[in-house]
């Protein structure tokens, strides 16, 4: 059965993000890599409150000269640990531009929240210099927007890079970072500033780093502390994460009873990542359980400049000590369902394929919709009564149709709604659906059509009762909308100062 959405109101939301190349998913059942629509290597993990933000790099589809290509960082969320959500690119290297190369060399990071207030470390290169700096952002909200208060790096140097930071028992907050070499600093209370100079640990001591072998022709060391170090405290007792092992890197752990040493070495966590020869992530605990992030190149047409983040949970010994973790693609299990009876936006993915999330702390979307994608939701649960209809938000550019099924990408199709052109207009739409859906189920969304950039997808809702969904009032009245200073449209009052367009006139409001 084939059902035509019925427009129950319309609005616009802005378009915020430039277009990027879709990626191809992996198998069905795999669950790594988590993140399917771009390549998301240095995951660093953040719990606040009931969500876990996800804090990664970005390597580019199309490189340059087959190496690094990194333009920005990005944000995604998850409640549940299987299903992530898109938050938007909050970073680039235009907000460093005072200091840092533009276009590329947006390098490993860390975000962490103090009093409100949100400061993302990074690693960029300086301009007019070969050596990277350590910079941090600030802002509101996760998602942003940041901004550089310090305009130049809190460090800079050959070797400095890959930032990790904690916020000790008593208040005091420490940078660590490093390749080849280790260092920390004490940060000042507005965290943008570094108090009573940078302090070298000694990696090259066997008891704390693990065996040392010699050097590479190069210079690099064979074994021992590599790069990406990742440090928080459990029980009383501090662990250093870090990638090790030279170039294929594994990844290794020390622990201290104090946070400036000395440290001792525990042994290996993790193997060599596949099809990547770099490995880069860290622990955190989520609810009750600990999980292990760290990327690998298996992403469809990845490798060592291509990586994507991968999650595995582990249970720590009686005594505190790390067990050897074994790479799987299954992932790991749901912490609770996803309910489908409130509005869901679609960017909350647990697989797919060629479609592209889009957007920032405004509004995102999914885009780049093609025939033959998909999207995957794990874990939904329609209850007892079950599901009879179905609301969407789009903006639709070519006819098309997208098929709601469960189990599986060629599952039970529980309804068929033809999309019509929008006029670049987004539209809220409702349909009934074939038969009810009930129970915890996987849900899919496949498109069909001709070409490619079929139409935009923003969010989702299902209803137990046909054609029964309320459909909220527009935030701001077609002919009034309101803009930021910029000129980008505004999806809600998120900036102190807007403008209005009044009867073809610019006015500047103050919130």
């Amino acid at each position: 059965m084939t059902l035509t959405f019925m427009i129950q109101n319309r609005y616009i939301k802005p378009v915020l993000a430039a277009c990027l190349a879709c990626l191809a998913s992996l198998p069905m059942e795999a669950q790594n890599p988590i993140i399917c629509d771009r390549y998301t290597p240095d995951p660093a993990p953040y719990v606040h409150g009931d969500t876990l933000y996800l804090f990664v790099d970005h390597d580019e589809s199309q490189t340059v000269n087959n190496y690094f290509t990194m333009k920005d960082w990005l944000l995604y969320s998850t409640v549940d640990m299987v299903n992530w959500t898109y938050r938007g690119t909050p970073l680039t290297s235009a907000t460093f531009s005072s200091w840092a190369k533009q276009d590329n060399d947006c390098w490993a990071s860390q975000c962490i929240e103090r009093n409100g207030k949100w400061y993302w470390y990074v690693t960029a290169t300086i301009k007019g210099e070969a050596y990277p700096g350590i910079g941090v952002a600030v802002a509101d909200s996760p998602a942003g927007p940041y901004h550089d208060p310090i305009r130049k790096p809190l460090v800079k140097g050959w070797f400095k890079i890959d930032p990790t930071v904690i916020i000790d028992d008593n208040g005091q907050a420490y940078l660590f970072y490093g390749n080849n070499m280790l260092w920390y600093a004490k940060l000042t209370n507005s965290m943008t500033a570094i108090t009573g100079g940078e302090k070298e640990v000694p990696t090259k001591d066997e008891d704390a780093f693990g065996p040392f072998k010699g050097y590479n022709d190069d210079g690099t060391p064979k074994t021992n502390f590599e790069e990406a170090s990742w440090i928080y405290k459990r029980d009383g007792k501090y662990y250093l994460e870090y990638a090790a092992g030279g170039v294929p890197e594994h990844w290794a752990y020390s622990t201290a009873d104090k946070i400036t040493g000395p440290w001792s070495y525990q042994g290996k966590i993790l193997g060599q990542a596949e099809n990547s020869f770099t490995i880069h992530g860290g622990s955190v605990e989520f609810r009750g359980h600990h999980y292990m992030f760290y990327h690998n190149g298996k992403l469809s047409g990845g490798g060592g400049y291509k990586r994507s983040t991968c999650v595995e949970e582990f249970t720590p010994n009686d005594d505190g000590t790390i067990p050897f973790i074994k790479f799987t693609t299954k992932g790991v299990e749901p912490l609770q369902t996803l309910n489908p009876y409130i509005p869901q936006e679609a960017e909350t993915i647990n697989q797919c394929q060629g479609v592209l999330c889009e957007g920032d702390h405004n509004g995102c979307y999914v885009t780049n919709i093609s025939s033959g994608d998909y999207i995957k939701v794990r874990n939904v649960d329609f209850g007892e009564t079950g599901a009879r209809s179905f609301r969407a938000k789009v903006r639709v550019e070519k006819k098309c149709i997208v098929s709601v099924r469960t189990g599986s990408k060629t599952g039970a199709v529980r309804t068929r709604i033809t999309l019509e052109p929008t006029n670049g207009e987004w539209v809220e739409m409702v349909c009934n659906l074939t038969q009810p859906i009930t129970g915890i189920q996987d849900l899919f969304f496949t498109f069909t059509g001709s070409g490619t950039s079929l139409f935009d997808f923003d969010s989702w809702q299902f209803a137990e009762e046909a054609d029964n969904i309320q459909t909220p009032e527009p935030r701001h009245h077609a002919d009034t909308p309101i803009y930021d200073l910029q000129g980008r449209r505004m999806k809600g009052l998120q900036n102190n100062r807007s403008i209005r367009i009044v009867d073809g006139k610019k006015i500047i409001q103050t919130h």
